[in-house]
């Protein structure tokens, strides 16, 4: 009997299915469970006071990457009123459980997203879940993974299953060429200024097409990491001669790779997705966000569309009116869309021989993981950086969202290379543009909103 053809969620999916439930919902097999300080002593506490063990160590790990402070030399003493706390209370409660733990100052220290495939923990075919929203970026190395809430860590961790009701699919093809200049960070806001930030609602997104195997794999992880902003419930893309080469050699990687099943890790011809949705890859512009949310997202050198009320009050920017010089204060290259190797390449290649407008009253970056910050480093590039301006940080999350901890000068208008521009994402009062960081270096040096392809000509 021949097989109907399947989509590579449908393949990760039925190797991972336990059982159906009564009422319908299924359980899935975990094969990671990652978190963090925010939210990963909860969990434990509450798992141990039920009396309940992790169930396997082996498979759960934590990180200090939320309410850490990226300030050079940090400790367990935050910026954020009572942030020590989460990070001690975290530590002792992974010491108990037995899982590990990659501490303040660990050598692999960094933001879960860019650890866990560093560090070849994330695996094709793989289900991983950690209660982070952009969990979904790990799909860019051919794994189911998504964001969970603590209580769901805790069952996570202590039965090695999950309930979900089983999304729908949807492909997102992105064929042809991307021009000059032009990032995935660019790919993912023009998706959503084109379809919406709940175009993908209650979907699991494939992404697709030339633009996309074209990618490296840092690219790919930019874009699965804005499929939360699509509203998908995750990413995936499907793995790779470069995803093989990406963990080759990690340090949780296997030794050699099961080439008899992560070879099948494709879509078949033939198989259906819920909706398919297809960009022409020549058409995308670097982009710039404008309003309260990604979806309001528009290329650099247009002119910003008549929108909600709230988000031209939020911006300060009137519908008609050009981006491009409009004056930044403050330049944001980091998190876990954009602060890899070789996000921090691109931006310093711009940045060399420059400096940040006289008018910047602050300029950061953030590398993604304490291993990215010392290659930086090997490489020079964070004196290129602190030559033209910028200030030099450690890696974490606490600049990306504010949580009462570092902030923004009060009433800065920032350029951030983060994936969010909610009222108050980075700091009370600030507003935020989402851009590359090509785009956040040309606008600190222009000291306003710039098009990099200026720059890289």
């Amino acid at each position: 009997m021949t097989q109907r053809p399947k989509t590579l969620f449908e393949k990760i999916w039925d190797a991972h299915h336990v059982a159906q439930t009564a009422g319908g919902a299924h359980l899935i097999a975990i094969d990671r469970v990652f978190l963090h300080e925010r939210t990963g002593a909860s969990a434990l506490k509450s798992l141990a006071a039920s009396g309940r063990p992790v169930r396997d160590p082996a498979r759960v790990f934590a990180v200090m990457d939320h309410i850490v402070d990226t300030r050079i030399g940090r400790g367990d003493d935050t910026l954020m009123p009572g942030g020590s706390a989460f990070i001690t209370e975290t530590r002792a409660a992974a010491q108990a459980a037995g899982i590990t733990l990659f501490d303040v100052n660990d050598p692999d220290q960094g933001i879960t997203h860019v650890i866990s495939p560093e560090l070849g923990i994330v695996l094709p075919g793989a289900t991983l879940v950690a209660p982070d929203s952009h969990t979904c970026t790990q799909g860019a190395l051919g794994a189911f993974a998504w964001g969970i809430g603590s209580s769901e860590a805790e069952h996570a961790m202590a039965t090695g299953v999950l309930r979900l009701d089983r999304p729908k699919t949807m492909r997102v093809t992105f064929n042809g060429t991307l021009a000059s200049a032009v990032t995935p960070k660019d790919m993912a806001l023009h998706l959503l200024a084109t379809y919406g930030a709940g175009g993908g609602a209650g979907h699991v997104v494939e992404f697709a097409g030339e633009a996309v195997t074209a990618l490296d794999i840092e690219g790919r992880m930019t874009l699965c990491n804005m499929a939360t902003e699509f509203s998908a419930m995750t990413a995936i893309i499907a793995p790779d001669a470069k995803t093989y080469a990406y963990l080759a050699g990690r340090r949780h990687a296997p030794a050699s790779f099961d080439a008899s099943y992560w070879s099948k890790l494709t879509t078949d011809d033939g198989a259906t997705f819920d909706r398919e949705i297809v960009i022409d890859a020549a058409t995308i512009a670097p982009m710039v966000s404008w309003g309260t949310s990604p979806e309001h997202s528009m290329a650099v050198t247009g002119s910003v569309p008549k929108g909600p009320d709230r988000a031209h009050a939020y911006i300060g920017l009137e519908a008609g009116q050009t981006l491009l010089g409009t004056p930044i204060d403050a330049a944001f290259i980091g998190s876990c869309t954009n602060a890899r190797l070789s996000d921090l390449r691109r931006a310093a290649d711009l940045l060399r021989g420059r400096h940040i407008a006289p008018t910047m009253r602050k300029a950061l970056v953030v590398p993604g993981s304490s291993a990215v910050k010392r290659a930086a480093e090997a490489e020079g590039l964070d004196k290129v950086f602190t030559a033209a301006g910028f200030e030099w940080r450690a890696s974490g999350c606490s600049l990306c969202f504010y949580a009462g901890g570092e902030s923004f000068p009060e009433g800065s208008r920032t350029i951030s290379s983060t994936n969010r521009n909610f009222e108050g994402r980075q700091g009370p009062g600030i507003r935020t543009h989402i851009a590359s960081p090509e785009t956040v270096a040309a606008s600190a040096i222009a000291g306003a909103i710039a098009d990099p392809r200026e720059l890289a000509r």
